[in-house]
């Protein structure tokens, strides 16, 4: 299973920036652990000359910008990509990390993939400049670069049939120390981490809350102010502790939907559309429609790339395991009816007070015509007079006995009524598109986590709660 790193080289103390990427560029380059020089790749850059390019590279673009940093200085990337022993060939996993550093750097990089094949597993490093191509801009590491990376990462293997790290964790020897490197991070840090991750999962109760916690790994104590104990932990850490946004309370109020969460290391909201998990194409089923090769063979290259994109949705909540995924879905599914019940329960409420207050203003302005008409006897004459009148009061008469009231409610309390249920209303829209979301998400990805396994699903109508 590939798993992914990333490192700044910066020019450091006492050296200087050719003979930091020369050092560099030297150990990757080591003959003997890439057979030779013939597990040596280069991008937009002669591999053997590498460093000097870089340090040209570098030049040019203070040049060019005017911009120029001491020690501090970031020269060039490490990008560590490593195998699972047994699983490939070293000329297929240099094939791969080429694949990954075009991918992430957009090919606006020159880079070099070294495969070291001197470990009981292959493994690639890769360098790529900090200077664009162009000389005008460099390499900015961004917030969360490493799972962009192991996402990326992930998705490559995927298409191209290799194992990846199902559940990557904090905890355990998991994705070279889990989000970067994460021994840098305090265990307070971590227990924030996974208290964002067990929030984006939406337990309905803090119950529900403390079982995801648990799930992670972690130890729980007490119930109205726990503490949480994982890892290398030796002691326990209350919530109350952990700063704004984490003490029990808060995150109470959270999943009462009265307030909302604030991670301590909230990313800014992108601008990037969200891209949808969508079910596997039967391509049998297709082909016997009348579909030729040329779309059996697209459908196969999307097929993988929902394959990947159904991954990388599970992992982000956990969600591997396959009975946990049809259990989460099946609650997911229920969340939904509910809320639409809810809603569609008050928009029929609305309606018959819509109704109740239509007839009530029929009866009040034709009230004086029908007790005249009934004071002149039922009269004939003036039931053709005032006929539409008539009409009007006995329809409103006859809903009022349909409906079983004996006695009419205000306009007034209607109105108050009506305008609250409104409200209600346009604010549980926003809860029921996300419920709705949520759902279409999880059945789609259990239904094509079935068919990858060979799984029959057992409920038939999963399908059309999908349309």
């Amino acid at each position: 299973m590939a798993t992914t790193r990333l490192m700044a080289l910066h020019v450091g103390e006492g050296r200087s920036a050719g003979s930091a990427i020369k050092d560099i560029i030297e150990y990757v380059e080591n003959p003997d652990k890439t057979d030779g020089f013939q597990l040596v790749t280069g991008y937009q850059c002669d591999s053997r000359a590498a460093d000097m390019e870089f340090l040209f590279a570098k030049k040019m673009y203070e040049q060019k910008t005017g911009r120029s940093r001491g020690k501090d200085d970031v020269i060039a990337y490490h990008l560590r990509q490593a195998f699972a022993p047994g699983e490939i060939t070293p000329e297929e996993a240099n094939r791969l990390g080429r694949e990954l550093a075009k991918r992430f750097t957009k090919g606006r990089h020159a880079f070099v993939v070294a495969t070291h094949i001197d470990k009981h597993h292959i493994h690639n490093h890769i360098i790529f400049n900090a200077v664009t191509l162009s000389h005008d801009k460099k390499f900015r590491d961004f917030r969360r670069s490493w799972k962009a990376l192991r996402r990326l990462n992930d998705t490559i293997c995927i298409e191209n049939g290799y194992s990846i790290v199902e559940v990557p964790q904090f905890q355990g020897k998991s994705y070279n120390k889990w989000e970067g490197d994460i021994s840098r991070l305090s265990h307070r840090d971590r227990l924030c981490l996974a208290i964002d991750d067990a929030l984006a999962q939406k337990p309905a109760t803090f119950d529900g809350f403390l079982l995801l916690m648990k799930q992670r790994g972690y130890e729980v104590k007490g119930s109205v102010n726990p503490s949480f104990r994982g890892g290398e932990q030796k002691r326990g850490i209350r919530m109350d502790t952990l700063g704004p946004g984490y003490s029990a309370e808060e995150i109470k109020k959270v999943l009462s939907g009265k307030a909302k969460h604030t991670s301590k290391r909230a990313a800014p909201v992108s601008s990037t559309p969200k891209k949808k998990n969508n079910l596997l194409i039967d391509i049998q089923a297709k082909l016997a429609e009348g579909k030729g090769a040329g779309y059996a063979s697209w459908a196969k290259k999307y097929n993988l790339k929902q394959m990947a994109q159904t991954v990388a949705f599970l992992q982000d909540r956990g969600l591997m395991d396959y009975d946990v995924l049809s259990e989460t879905a099946s609650l997911a599914a229920e969340k939904y009816h509910k809320l639409s019940d809810e809603i569609k329960t008050a928009e029929q409420r609305l309606s018959e007070i819509a109704t109740m207050e239509k007839q009530i203003v029929a009866y009040a302005k034709t009230r004086e015509t029908y007790v005249a008409y009934r004071k002149a006897g039922y009269s004939k004459a003036f039931r053709a007079e005032h006929e539409s009148e008539i009409l009007l009061h006995q329809a409103a008469k006859d809903y009022f006995n349909s409906v079983g009231v004996t006695k009419l409610p205000t306009i007034k309390s209607l109105k108050a009524e009506y305008a609250e249920l409104l409200t209600k209303k346009k604010e549980a829209y926003p809860e029921y598109r996300k419920a709705r979301e949520e759902m279409r998400e999880l059945l789609t990805a259990k239904v094509n986590i079935a068919q990858i396994l060979g799984i029959t699903p057992k409920e038939a109508k999963t399908q059309e709660q999908l349309k």
